[in-house]
């Protein structure tokens, strides 16, 4: 298995509430975020999220598609969202929403390894390939909060 550690920072003006909204609302993801394929709700978590399952599939400007589970674990809200992903991916996904000033700052770690073959042999010749293509989906994420939002996202 391959090992990956990615870091997204993002800003914006919008306020913090709405923010955390659209990162919670993962089922509605495709209907703003470009690689995002499908979002289905496995399983119903507690009153704050936590236990919640869904399954994600994802493509990206390379061709090939992934697929996983993501297991809610931490849900603070408006300020932290954490989970566990399970399947062609494993590992974990934390977001961090904090306010500054004027502006929110939001922090993805993504931290995974993959389960796919290919990707994990392919893994020393394809890495910057692989470095490049998770930059362009959240480039497309960041692009598509800013326009959900309705307002510039950094």
């Amino acid at each position: 298995m391959s090992n990956y550690h990615f870091i997204t920072l993002w800003k914006t003006r919008a306020p913090q509430e709405a923010v955390w909204t659209a990162i919670y609302g993962a089922e509605q993801w495709p209907q703003w975020w470009k690689y995002v394929r499908s979002v289905q709700k496995l399983k119903e978590g507690d009153s704050l999220g936590i236990g919640a399952v869904r399954r994600f599939s994802w493509s990206s400007p390379l061709p090939y598609r992934l697929a996983f589970d993501l297991e809610t674990t931490v849900s603070e809200r408006p300020f932290r969202l954490e989970g566990r992903a399970m399947g062609e991916l494993e590992g974990t996904g934390a977001w961090a929403i904090r306010q500054e000033g004027e502006w929110v700052h939001i922090r993805y770690d993504w931290i995974v390894r993959t389960n796919k073959r290919w990707m994990n042999a392919l893994r020393p010749l394809l890495y910057p390939l692989f470095v490049w293509n998770h930059d362009a989906v959240m480039e497309a994420g960041r692009k598509g909060l800013a326009k959900l939002l309705q307002e510039e996202v950094l």
